[in-house]
């Protein structure tokens, strides 16, 4: 496979349905241990997936959840 073909394959943060920690706290510029503990303090929350012992974060959903926090 070449590196163009490879390239088109990658979906744009912005339009993923779930991102990696790493990923959502570069997007939110919001860390990485802020986040984690976000996730520790909601853990029935709609915006949070686990895969194994992975956190993942529904993009829409937690957009939704820091659109109602006064304080992150």
């Amino acid at each position: 496979m070449k590196k163009n073909e490879m390239q088109q394959d990658i979906i744009p943060v912005w339009k993923r349905y779930v991102l990696t920690i790493t990923e959502a706290a570069e997007y939110y510029h919001i860390g990485e241990n802020k986040l984690r503990m976000i996730a520790d303090e909601h853990p029935e929350a709609d915006f949070i997936i686990m895969n194994g012992n992975r956190i993942l974060i529904k993009r829409q959903k937690f957009e939704e959840f820091l659109d109602h926090a006064t304080v992150v």
